[in-house]
């Protein structure tokens, strides 16, 4: 027989498999998940052509047919989906960056991932003169893991340290920023234009075709990071600590980089480089909870930002749909700003 014990801030669930719930963290994710179904239903309904919320339930459950079906399941849908799916995706690695370095700055963002994985497409574009979806997609998927395994080797001596990893990491990217410059500025006008824009990143016309095999592959690598979390917040207490709960420090390390970089080049590889999330949402779900206990409310507070970045960008100017990438880069400027700002008051 179960018995629940309520204490201040946990519920523990006794009997044949145990459970120790964070009532916190599971209020904030509740919340949060509910925005999501608000906002996204919102995002199904308004546009171009108006749909109401009957007729977006009809066609989620398959009762609606014709045009408005068209309307929400081929063509908003597949972008509402990705934008929740690539937000968690995107705060997860972060979060996961964020542990291995013991810094807020730690993200793919600043160690250079994100513009791996955009070199990684130029070269596809630009060099190979592909525009093929999955050739492109390939590319930045290369791109994020070549870039990952330059910093893991210039960061790895005698074990890798965050601020290693982070310095590496910063370098590698001013070196590639040059190198996507170049790219661009040597190649035809049209195609650069073409790159140029990709490379704001965005969600405008996706579909399933492109999206799903991605969506799948993220989905699996989230619940992967899932069961990782455990080791993770392990590790945070030290290699000492860590072997001698079991741990194998520098295999699990490795291997905890190898799902963030997927996760990063996975959504990458489709809407392009997108700042921002990965780098605020685990610092703003920690500031909800209170605790970095699991990976789960940071999972929520990335879907929650991208979702919302993408309606406000796609409606924030009349009759001008703005990429998800111009706000989100705009937002993280201002958030850097702020967090250097107070780190530099805390430091003094």
């Amino acid at each position: 027989m179960r018995r629940i014990d309520f204490g201040r801030e946990y519920v523990q669930l006794k009997g044949p498999v145990k459970l120790r719930l964070d009532v916190r963290s599971m209020c904030i994710t509740g919340i949060f998940l509910a925005a999501i179904i608000a906002i996204s239903l919102f995002s199904l309904m308004v546009g171009t052509y108006k749909v109401s919320v009957m007729e977006v339930f009809s066609a989620l459950f398959g009762d609606l047919t014709g045009f408005k079906r068209t309307v929400v399941i081929d063509w908003r849908l597949p972008r509402v989906v990705a934008a929740i799916v690539f937000g968690a995706g995107l705060a997860v690695s972060g979060a996961i960056f964020q542990s291995i370095t013991r810094n807020p700055l730690g993200s793919p963002d600043i160690l250079g991932i994100t513009s791996g994985s955009y070199t990684g497409a130029l070269v596809v574009m630009l060099v190979f003169k592909s525009m093929s979806f999955a050739s492109i997609a390939v590319g930045a998927l290369i791109g994020g893991f070549a870039t990952a395994l330059m910093i893991y080797l210039f960061a790895f001596r005698k074990g890798t340290q965050g601020f290693r990893l982070i310095i590496a990491g910063i370098a590698i990217s001013t070196i590639l920023g040059s190198a996507n410059s170049m790219l661009l500025l040597q190649s035809e006008a049209e195609m650069a234009l073409t790159a140029g824009a990709w490379g704001v990143g965005s969600l405008n016309g996706l579909d399933w075709t492109h999206v799903l095999p991605v969506i799948v592959l993220v989905l699996v690598l989230l619940v992967f990071a899932m069961f990782l979390n455990r080791p993770l917040r392990e590790m945070e207490l030290g290699r000492d600590a860590a072997q001698s709960h079991g741990v194998h420090f520098e295999r699990t390390q490795l291997l905890l980089i190898v799902v963030a970089v997927a996760l990063t080049a996975s959504a990458t590889a489709i809407m392009g480089p997108v700042t921002f999330v990965a780098l605020a949402a685990p610092q703003i779900a920690l500031r909800f909870t209170k605790t970095a206990e699991s990976l789960i409310p940071t999972a929520t507070m990335g879907a929650f930002i991208l979702l919302s970045a993408d309606v406000v960008a796609q409606r924030i100017i009349p009759e001008t749909v703005l990429p998800v990438g111009v706000l989100t880069l705009s937002l993280g400027g201002l958030y850097l700003t702020w967090l250097l700002f107070r780190q530099a008051r805390s430091a003094a």
